[in-house]
């Protein structure tokens, strides 16, 4: 084993892409196993750009004007198509930074969940961190007594019409990583086979893209675990802040082949038929290591009588 890292970036008109790619490479302990794969959707192709990067042979690099996009989900579905079979895998947004040593942190941890699982998957939502007006970087220190564990929101409903929930993170007192039932997109790290065994389904959208992976992941004998410490932090918007980074904002969607609201209905009735089994015949259909009931009665979530346990 190398112990190369394939970091997915897909990236949606995001002026930190570069900052990310540089913060990573920077600050990694083992910078000749860092490789990425990136979807720049941006008006401007930044090929050339990357080129004068001096580790520009660890980058591969695909340019799609947002007019032809399609999506998070599938941008991302395009970044896996980019693995090597590379020892690791790690996807992040395009609005990250880095600790020192991340690399070798994240390895370390994944190596210790061997332990506990054949296939952990290590994730949650990852701190935040901000740029004063001098560019310094402030972050939002963790603390090693607190895992964010991931849960539906409160005022969350299913029902037969939407089996699409939205997460939050509810912090737990901890000494060891919590074994979770719901992964953030933002920042998944495991083994690099998960790319060719839980492949991204290209006809999500935006919400249901992580159940979709959490669901189909289990049931293939993944394990997802909410770690004890995130080695990088994301940039969050303030709420009061209009993003235009995202795939729905602007007029753009106009101009597309498929508008946002259709691409979020679609999305909607592809994880209803997830759960109710009928992509089986598919690679982005369920597992056959465990049940879609065994994952009802491990998250709480029945996807079948549209309830939620009060403890999940």
């Amino acid at each position: 084993m190398t112990n190369k890292i394939f970091i997915s970036i897909a990236s949606y008109c995001d002026d930190m892409l570069e900052f990310t790619i540089k913060s990573a490479y920077k600050s990694a302990k083992n910078k000749d196993n860092i490789i990425f794969g990136i979807v720049d959707q941006n008006y401007v192709s930044n090929r050339e750009h990357i080129k004068s990067f001096e580790f520009s042979n660890q980058i591969r690099y695909c340019h799609i004007f947002p007019d032809d996009s399609l999506g998070v989900s599938w941008a991302r579905h395009l970044a896996f198509s980019l693995y090597d079979n590379e020892d690791y895998f790690l996807q992040i947004d395009s609005h990250t930074y880095f600790e020192n040593n991340w690399d070798e942190n994240l390895i370390n941890q994944y190596h210790t969940l061997l332990k506990k699982s054949i296939n952990p998957i290590i994730s949650t939502y990852p701190p935040g961190f901000s740029i004063e007006t001098d560019n310094k970087i402030v972050c939002n220190r963790q603390s090693n007594k607190y895992i964010l564990v991931l849960k539906p929101k409160k005022e969350a409903i299913i029902d037969k019409d939407n089996l699409v929930l939205q997460f939050r993170g509810k912090y737990e007192i901890s000494n060891e990583p919590i074994l979770g039932y719901h992964l953030a997109a933002g920042f998944l790290f495991t083994k690099g086979n998960f790319i060719e065994e839980v492949p991204y389904d290209p006809y999500l959208y935006f919400h249901g893209e992580e159940q979709s992976l959490a669901i189909r992941s289990y049931t293939k004998g993944w394990d997802i675990f909410h770690p004890k410490w995130v080695p990088l932090y994301h940039l969050y918007k303030k709420s009061e802040q209009k993003y235009q980074s995202h795939h729905w904002s602007g007029e753009i969607t106009k101009k597309r082949d498929f508008e946002w609201i259709y691409l979020q209905k679609r999305a909607k009735n592809r994880i209803k038929k997830l759960i109710l089994g009928e992509l089986n015949s598919s690679i982005y259909g369920l597992g056959d290591r465990r049940t879609i009931q065994d994952y009802i009665n491990f998250s709480g979530i029945d996807y079948f009588n549209f309830s939620i346990n009060d403890s999940a």
